[in-house]
């Protein structure tokens, strides 16, 4: 049986959510995701290609560049837009889509993980509607989650 992540129905249009519980503590998987470093790592989308300039651990207002590509190579610049230490982080960039992690600690070795994807007051929503992210957003956020969890468990 393979481990798959929840999908969340949340009822909107371009905000979409995953979960999955992973054994380890809140606070480990939290460095984890703070650092861009690990983010191709753990992508599920199999667009995030590493990171080009940013520190080595996150914190409110850091910029990070990243490498990716989506049918071609391109660059993205996001901004960490909320940041507590050891239960959420989250990142924009231009267009203001939002990238976020919710940690939960279940008990001091369990953590239930949520990764969500909001576009709806995004800039550019015509462009984003075009790439039907409903299609595959989701999906890829749970494969993250997978990948997270695989790593960190490790």
């Amino acid at each position: 049986m393979s481990l798959r992540a929840e999908i969340i129905d949340t009822g909107e249009l371009y905000f979409f959510k995953a979960k999955l519980t992973i054994n380890k503590s809140a606070q480990d998987i939290f460095d984890f995701i703070a650092q861009p470093k690990n983010h191709s790592l753990m992508d599920g989308s199999s667009m995030v290609k590493g990171v080009i300039a940013g520190p080595t651990k996150l914190f409110l207002g850091a910029k990070f560049g990243m490498r990716m590509e989506q049918g071609i190579p391109y660059v993205i610049s996001n901004q960490v837009i909320e940041f507590k230490e050891g239960e959420s982080i989250a990142w924009q960039h231009m267009l203001h889509n939002v990238w976020r992690y919710e940690l939960k600690q279940v008990d001091e070795k369990m953590t239930e993980v949520t990764e969500s994807w909001d576009a709806r007051t995004a800039r550019g929503l015509w462009l984003i509607k075009k790439r039907h992210p409903e299609n595959w957003v989701p999906k890829a956020m749970a494969k993250s989650l997978v990948k997270l969890k695989e790593i960190v468990e490790a």
